[in-house]
């Protein structure tokens, strides 16, 4: 496929005008300027998932630091434990990111989703005005009509060995008739102030080159960049009774009392232990 800046396939990008098509020449002037974390921005029609394209891409070629590939439709787009996320074309955001924290210790990469996170939130509640929740570890939430549901999620690979893409897809305009699963949710069904893609994208990337330059700056430390406290003072798994869906098909059920430093959910069990618990799936049992 060659990579283009709109969407000019078969159908008119015009054919939905509630959804108009992403200006890739204005969010390069921008985002893509002298001093920027933003090297190349680029927008494609359609791809299977901008993930597997982008960790390709700095794998093969030495992508530099910075680099956002965005598509306005994606067919195969993953979330954790490999599962689907689709929709409707110019419905949402789906973009990933490409960064290279060499001067940040290994051990301390696991934040960065968590970062992606609360730049996310950051972005959509300065944009959108809609309120937002973070899900450990890396899910969007919002409120429609009264109920907590998904509205994004975040998707972190390695990509070589100085490298880490971040997935990020939002639904934006979805219609309930659209929702590709129960518990789904979009900013438009939230409620949101603004559902137009362009300052969204632009807030959001603008919050993370934030987060990421005062977690980088820090070394990567999450209590003196801030970026611990901001993730625990927004994330709606905590003070809750969860269940952890773990690898290997266990489970483990407590209250979560803490994000540790680094980066775990601290679950605390009816035995009186507590637990971190580092890669799994989390299920709220009951509201904070």
């Amino acid at each position: 496929m060659t990579p283009r800046d709109d969407s000019h396939g078969n159908d008119s990008p015009w054919s939905d005008l509630d959804r108009p098509p992403l200006n890739a020449g204005a969010l390069r002037r921008a985002l893509v300027r002298p001093g920027s974390l933003w090297t190349e921005l680029e927008v494609v029609p359609s791809t299977g998932s901008t993930n597997s394209d982008l960790v390709t891409r700095a794998v093969d070629a030495k992508v530099a630091e910075g680099a956002v590939l965005v598509a306005e439709e994606q067919s195969a787009g993953r979330g954790r434990l490999d599962r689907r996320w689709s929709a409707p074309p110019r419905s949402g955001l789906f973009f990933s990111v490409l960064l290279r924290p060499d001067d940040v210790p290994v051990a301390r990469w696991g934040w960065l989703p968590l970062l992606t996170g609360v730049s996310v939130a950051t972005g959509l509640a300065r944009a959108a005005g809609v309120d937002t929740a973070l899900k450990w570890p890396n899910d969007l939430l919002v409120t429609v009509g009264g109920e907590e549901r998904k509205a994004g999620g975040i998707l972190a690979e390695r990509a070589g060995e100085d490298g880490v893409v971040i997935g990020v897809g939002i639904n934006v305009t979805l219609r309930e008739n659209e929702l590709p699963v129960p518990g789904a949710a979009s900013l438009l069904l939230a409620g949101a102030a603004a559902t137009d893609r362009d300052p969204l994208l632009r807030a959001v990337l603008r919050a993370l080159e934030d987060w990421y330059g005062r977690w980088r700056d820090a070394g990567g430390d999450p209590v003196s960049s801030g970026l611990q406290e901001t993730y625990a003072a927004g994330c709606a798994t905590l003070g809750r009774t969860v269940r952890a869906e773990l690898p290997g098909d266990r489970s483990i059920v407590g209250e979560a009392v803490a994000v540790d430093g680094d980066g775990r959910l601290v679950l605390a069990t009816g035995e009186g232990v507590q637990e971190p618990v580092g890669a799994g799936d989390i299920v709220h049992l009951r509201p904070a």
